[in-house]
C-alpha cells in the first residue's frame, strides 16, 4: 500500500494499491481540488464537475519511478503537485518545475511543510539543466513528468485554455509571450492550416483555417467562446456528439502557443544527461503527438546505434535506456472508472545506463516545421 496525501486545502488520505491493474480509493474528501479529465481542450461540464484532483496513474509511476529515502528526483510538471506529494512521502528531495506562475504561488503551502526537501523551480522543463545547476544539483536519480494541461489552467476561463466557459482566448502557461488571439488573428491562413491540420491533427483544418481568416477580417476574435462558435459554424454539431468540434482546434494552438512538442523534446534530451546510472525516467501523455515522441526516444536509446553500410565504419553508440517493459503502460479501468482524464493516458519509462549520453539531436522526433511563433514580435503580453 502506498499512502499520497492529495489534498488540496486539508489533509486527506487517498490509499494506492501500487499493482498496475488495480486502484483502490479510499477517501472520504477531496479537498475541493478539481482536475478535468484531458480531451484536446473541449471538456464536458458533467465531466469536469465529477472529476477530482487525482495524479494519473499515481500506482504506476511510483513502481516505475522507484523514488528512495534521500534520493534527489526531479518532478518536471509540478501542477497541484500530486506526484510531488508521493514522492515526498518516499523520505526523498523532490525539485519541482512549472512555467505557470499560479501553480508556483498554489505549492508554496507544500514547501512550507516538506521540511527543506521541496523546492520549486519557475521555468520551462525544457531548462531542467540550468534551473537545476542554479542549485548546485548534480545527477539526479528520476526524473517524472505529466504532459498535460492542467486543471487548475482549464478550470480557469481568463486562462483561455477551454471553452467551457468564456473567457479571453489567451492559452499561454507562463502567462507570458504571445497568446492564442493573437496566433489566430495575425498568422496567414496556410500556416493557421498546417497548425490545426499536424497538432490538432484535425481534418477538416483548412475549411476551419478559412473561416477563421474570413471572421477575422470582420471581427478579431478575443474570447474562447468566439473562437469555439466559428470551427463549430464550419463543422456542425449533432446533438450526439460527446466532444465539441473545436476541440482539435484548442489542442492545437495550445500546443503551438506553448511550444509543447519542442519542450518535451528538450526535456527528454537533458533527462538523459542528468541521470545517473540506474535512474529512472517515467513520462506520462496524453495523446498521440507526445507519445509518439516518447516512444521514438527511447526506441532510439535502447537500440545500439550503428552507421550505414555504405558509408565508412563508425564508432557504435551505446545503449543509454534499458526498458524493463516494452510498451506503454495504460490505465486500468477501475481508475478510469474514478478519474475520467486517465482515460487517454499512456506511461512510458526508462532505466538509465553507464553509457555516455548521445548528441542532443531534435532531428530524431521529426519535429513538425510550422510557422515562427516569434515572429509575432516583442509587442506580445
Amino acid at each position: 500500500m502506498f499512502k499520497a496525501n492529495t489534498s488540496c486545502g486539508w489533509k486527506r488520505e487517498l490509499v494506492l494499491n501500487t499493482t498496475p491493474d488495480r486502484f483502490d480509493l479510499r477517501s472520504a474528501h477531496f479537498g475541493g481540488c478539481f482536475r478535468a479529465p484531458e480531451t484536446g481542450a473541449g471538456l464536458g461540464a458533467r465531466d469536469q464537475e465529477a472529476a477530482p484532483h487525482i495524479p494519473v496513474m499515481l500506482p504506476q509511476v511510483l513502481e516505475a519511478l522507484q523514488p528512495g529515502k534521500n534520493d534527489t528526483l526531479v518532478d518536471a510538471t509540478f501542477g497541484a503537485g500530486g506526484y510531488t506529494r508521493a514522492i515526498l512521502e518516499t523520505g526523498a528531495r523532490v525539485f519541482a518545475i512549472d512555467r505557470d506562475p499560479d501553480a508556483l504561488s498554489a505549492g508554496q503551502a507544500l514547501v512550507d511543510r516538506s521540511g527543506g526537501r521541496l523546492t520549486l523551480l519557475d521555468g520551462a522543463f525544457s531548462q531542467v539543466e540550468p534551473l537545476l545547476n542554479g542549485h548546485d544539483v548534480g545527477q539526479i536519480d528520476g526524473l517524472v513528468a505529466d504532459i498535460g494541461v492542467s486543471s487548475m489552467q482549464i478550470d480557469q476561463a481568463v486562462r483561455g485554455f477551454s471553452f467551457l466557459r468564456d473567457g479571453p482566448l489567451d492559452m499561454r502557461m507562463s502567462q507570458k509571450g504571445p497568446s492564442a488571439a493573437q496566433v489566430v488573428n495575425t498568422f496567414a491562413r496556410s500556416d493557421l492550416t498546417r497548425i490545426i491540420g499536424i497538432l490538432g491533427e484535425e481534418r477538416q483544418a483548412s475549411r476551419v483555417a478559412a473561416e477563421i481568416s474570413a471572421q477575422r477580417e470582420r471581427q478579431p476574435f478575443e474570447t474562447t467562446g468566439a473562437l469555439a462558435a466559428c470551427v463549430e459554424k464550419v463543422l456542425g454539431r449533432g446533438p450526439k456528439d460527446k466532444i465539441h468540434p473545436a476541440t482539435k482546434t484548442f489542442q492545437a494552438l495550445r500546443i503551438f502557443v506553448n511550444r509543447e512538442l519542442e519542450e518535451l523534446a528538450d526535456l527528454l534530451l537533458a533527462a538523459e544527461r542528468l541521470l545517473v546510472e540506474g535512474g529512472r525516467l517515467v513520462l506520462v501523455t496524453f495523446h498521440s503527438l507526445e507519445d509518439r515522441l516518447v516512444k521514438r526516444f527511447f526506441q532510439d536509446r535502447a537500440e545500439q546505434a550503428s552507421g550505414s553500410r555504405h558509408l565508412p565504419p563508425q564508432a557504435q553508440e551505446e545503449v543509454t535506456f534499458h526498458l524493463p517493459k516494452r510498451g506503454a503502460l495504460a490505465a486500468s479501468a477501475t481508475e478510469i472508472s474514478v478519474n475520467a482524464r486517465s482515460r487517454s493516458a499512456k506511461l512510458r519509462f526508462g532505466v538509465r545506463t553507464a553509457a555516455p549520453a548521445r548528441s542532443a539531436d531534435r532531428s530524431l522526433f521529426g519535429l513538425p516545421r510550422l510557422a515562427n511563433l516569434d515572429a509575432i514580435g516583442e509587442g506580445a503580453r
